[in-house]
């Protein structure tokens, strides 16, 4: 499937108020059991280069942004964990955004925890390609972000579509007090839209109209 097919799949989704509005499938909204295969799904979706630059070259609103997650902490087995960054694609070397999830299985679906890394972050930047940056970093030395956890389900359609929950992920950027994450991921594309909100429920950062569509590289 091309870009220009991939967004175009996601215009049904702007009509949504309670889910991510972004769509590759059907409108199927049917969920199934989560387990371990399912897991092993989710995560083999995750894994990988993703950019949105599509979508940047479609709309002026949206920035052209690479996202890479790839596999850490191999030993545990208490979910998978995946070293996450972000950076704009003017600055590939400088991510502005650095994390750690661990995702594992719940019994009502799949739970992607977040963590932020110890001191300072851009000493990681670049070990999704080189893994040996991370030498010595331990599951231990990271800060959960309590209440920002995104929570997912697995739809009949193969979509993995989920959200944060309320106004448990505080957020002081650019005034705001809580933050909000909704989310979809598919084989090609993980659509992810996060806003920042003030203490009256005004966005005071992310995008306005709908989701990043990351479309996945390699």
């Amino acid at each position: 499937m091309n870009s220009s097919a991939h967004l175009q799949m996601t215009i049904p989704f702007t009509l949504l108020v309670c889910a991510l509005m972004v769509s590759c499938r059907s409108a199927d909204t049917t969920t199934v059991d989560a387990d371990e295969a399912g897991l092993d799904r989710l995560v083999a979706c995750m894994i990988g280069s993703f950019d949105s630059s599509a979508q940047a070259a479609a709309d002026k609103d949206y920035r052209d942004i690479q996202l890479h997650m790839s596999p850490i902490f191999g030993e545990r087995d208490d979910g998978c964990w995946l070293y996450v960054e972000q950076a704009a694609a003017t600055a590939p070397t400088k991510p502005y955004r650095q994390r750690v999830y661990r995702v594992h299985a719940e019994q009502s679906g799949f739970v992607s925890d977040v963590y932020t890394l110890p001191g300072d972050a851009l000493r990681f930047a670049g070990a999704w390609r080189d893994p040996a940056l991370l030498a010595g970093l331990t599951a231990e030395q990271l800060t959960l972000r309590d209440g920002c956890s995104i929570h997912l389900v697995e739809r009949a359609d193969g979509v993995f579509a989920g959200s944060t929950r309320g106004e448990m992920c505080a957020s002081e950027l650019n005034g705001a007090s809580f933050a909000t994450s909704r989310v979809e991921i598919t084989e090609s594309l993980l659509a992810s839209w996060d806003r920042g909100f003030d203490a009256a429920g005004k966005q005071v950062w992310g995008a306005q109209q709908g989701p990043y569509i990351f479309i996945k590289r390699r």
